[in-house]
């Protein structure tokens, strides 16, 4: 094991520095500064100005205000002439002159960030979390290294920069606490960037910096929260080989990551080695198994563990009945989950409202809404607010049952108790109502509940608009667009072509056409029963062209090529006999992509024989004239 006492800073150096310098005896260094980083004076002409013109004396000026106390709002006013040349090094010189007064070093950093909209180098923002970490003030270095992470790994300031090497270097300059290291694991992961912190973690081992036991198990929680099991062993094992000392939280982390794993039966031998590390399975132990062992429908084996924790002394909690309860749910053996709850209760853990909706949501599933019912007052008996989990499962329980007004009745009695409905749940009702055929109860609903500030997910409103079309009430579904536009929302494909199609049906379908033009401009492409309704709509119309010229509009615009609506056009000239027109007609099809099928064939010899026999009526009508 190597001593945290002891870091090797030749290693970093040699990688990271051009200086070569060690450090022993001490988990941290006190530098004698002597102005690094320093870079040629201004121009000597400067000096014959008074002091608070004299770029060359910024440094000076703030660093004498920061001992003083001085506010650095009367600093800005004095030092306005010159603060064009406050650039990040003059920020890190002033905050290494102000080092062994972390307060006045944050306070300049906080004034030359939020006062002076400057945003500071990463050099800055190291050397500031190095004073801060020296100085014990963990808390706002961790925030200021979290703030650091996002703006260079999120926001791309200083792409070409690397954090820990910055970091590394700047402890030639600064006091330094090695605590920073590990920091910087925990800061990555509570951003979220987890395989930052397993990279920081590699290379701190591999700079000689021995990570504690608390930044492992904050890396641990976060890659066993991702799944990442491999990694999860590899920092285990490198804990145990760099004599790192792994703690009840550790084993725990693990018990859960074996778990994950899907390997259940390695957990005993896990636990043996826990056990000779000294560690007896608390709470936390046996509930991560318990739980995992239910999930896995290993009944037997989690209520084996259940009465061994009464053995060991360790009390089962309200996770624990929780765990179990939901486990015999999953496997249909509803009514021993019920008595397990009161056993729960029986021994005076108070149930909450994850408990009572593990029962709700078993008894929904065998259909027993009753019970389910009589559960939900009996929370509200106990003072437990029903969640969104408690609402959407009786719901849809009724709703599955073919009970949809019940599931309006039990909404409508949740409000009376003064229980917020979820918006999913009225989305979801709403949507109900429509798929049973009833969208004038839907509207209705609809108007009802918007009194109370809800608002419906545009897919509701989509839905709703469709199903009224369905119905023959297309003016209903309008008045819903127009209310839809209101809010910024937009039909769907479904929705206009159900629109579309109603009106066409009812001879109105220069309106369609004016739909169609709406929705290719809000970006919705058409599609084959669209293009056939309009067309269709058009034939019925007898207006003949329109539904030729919307038919080429369909194959050039849209690459959309629909025998159906070409026989229909085909159909029309043909009960006319109008052959010489359709053979024209034809031809101008054939060039956009149209081809013919048997069904148009078939018109075209009826169309033929129709004009055949117009031809026929007409010369006997003129030889009856000679006549």
């Amino acid at each position: 094991m190597i001593p945290r006492s002891s870091i090797c800073l030749t290693t970093v150096s040699k990688k990271f520095t051009k200086k070569t310098a060690l450090f022993s005896s001490s988990s941290s260094s006190l530098i004698t500064l002597q102005d690094s980083h320093s870079k040629p004076p201004l121009s000597p002409f400067y000096n014959l100005l008074p002091p608070t013109h004299n770029p060359n004396n910024i440094v000076n000026l703030i660093s004498s205000t920061l001992k003083q106390k001085t506010s650095c709002l009367s600093l800005q006013n004095d030092i306005k002439a010159i603060l064009p040349h406050l650039g990040p090094h003059e920020i890190s010189r002033v905050l290494l002159r102000s080092q062994s007064d972390h307060s006045s070093a944050l306070t300049f950093f906080n004034w030359v960030k939020n006062d002076l909209n400057i945003t500071p180098s990463l050099h800055n923002y190291c050397v500031i979390v190095h004073i801060l970490a020296w100085s014990r003030v963990f808390s706002q270095a961790m925030k200021l290294l979290s703030e650091l992470i996002q703006l260079v790994e999120v926001e791309g300031v200083s792409p070409n920069e690397d954090i820990y090497e910055s970091l590394v270097g700047c402890t030639e300059d600064c006091n330094w606490n090695p605590v920073i290291f590990d920091m910087l694991i925990k800061a990555y992961v509570k951003v979220g960037m987890v395989e930052k912190g397993l990279v920081t973690f590699r290379r701190n081992i591999e700079a000689c910096f021995i990570p504690n036991v608390i930044a492992c198990n904050c890396l641990l929680s976060g890659l066993s929260r991702l799944n990442y099991i491999a990694q999860c062993w590899e920092v285990y094992d490198k804990m145990g080989r760099l004599g790192i000392h792994r703690n009840a939280y550790t084993f725990n982390i693990m018990t859960h990551v074996l778990c994950k794993d899907g390997d259940t039966d390695k957990v005993n031998g896990f636990l043996e080695k826990m056990e000779e590390e000294g560690f007896e399975p608390d709470l936390v132990t046996y509930n991560t198994l318990v739980n995992s062992y239910c999930k896995k429908r290993r009944l037997e084996d989690a209520f084996y563990l259940y009465k061994i924790m009464y053995i060991r002394g360790v009390m089962p909690n309200l996770i624990t009945h929780t765990a179990l309860m939901n486990g015999l749910c999953e496997e249909g053996k509803v009514k021993e989950a019920h008595r397990l709850f009161h056993e729960m209760v029986h021994r005076g853990i108070d149930p909450d409202v994850v408990s009572y909706n593990t029962l709700v949501s078993g008894y929904c599933r065998e259909g027993k809404m009753q019970m389910c019912r009589s559960l939900l007052h009996e929370m509200i008996g106990n003072g437990i607010c029903p969640d969104a989990v408690t609402c959407r499962v009786i719901v849809e329980g009724y709703a599955r049952e073919g009970k949809l007004l019940s599931s309006l009745n039990v909404v409508a009695e949740l409000k009376r108790f003064g229980i917020k409905i979820p918006e999913d749940v009225y989305d979801y009702l709403v949507v109900a109502l429509c798929s049973e055929g009833r969208p004038f109860a839907a509207r209705s609903f609809l108007l009802r509940i918007s009194q109370d500030g809800y608002i419906p997910q545009v897919n509701t409103y989509n839905k709703l608009v469709e199903t009224l079309c369905e119905f023959n009430n297309v003016e209903e579904a309008l008045i819903l667009k127009c209310d839809m536009v209101k809010k910024s929302m937009k039909l769907n494909l479904a929705s206009y072509r159900a629109v579309i199609s109603y009106l066409c049906r009812v001879n109105r379908t220069s309106e369609a056409e004016g739909l169609l033009e709406e929705m290719v401009t809000s970006g919705i492409q058409p599609d084959v029963e669209t293009s056939r309704a309009l067309i269709n709509g058009y034939c019925e119309e007898n207006k003949v062209d329109k539904a030729v010229s919307l038919l080429k509009i369909f194959a050039k615009e849209f690459k959309i090529y629909d025998t159906e609506s070409y026989n229909a056009i085909v159909k029309v000239f043909c009960e006319v006999g109008n052959i010489d027109e359709l053979m024209e007609l034809q031809d101008k099809l054939l060039k956009v992509g149209y081809v013919p099928n048997k069904l148009t064939c078939k018109y075209v010899i009826h169309g033929l024989q129709k004009a055949m026999e117009l031809d026929d009526d007409e010369m006997l009508g003129h030889n009856m004239l000679k006549v």
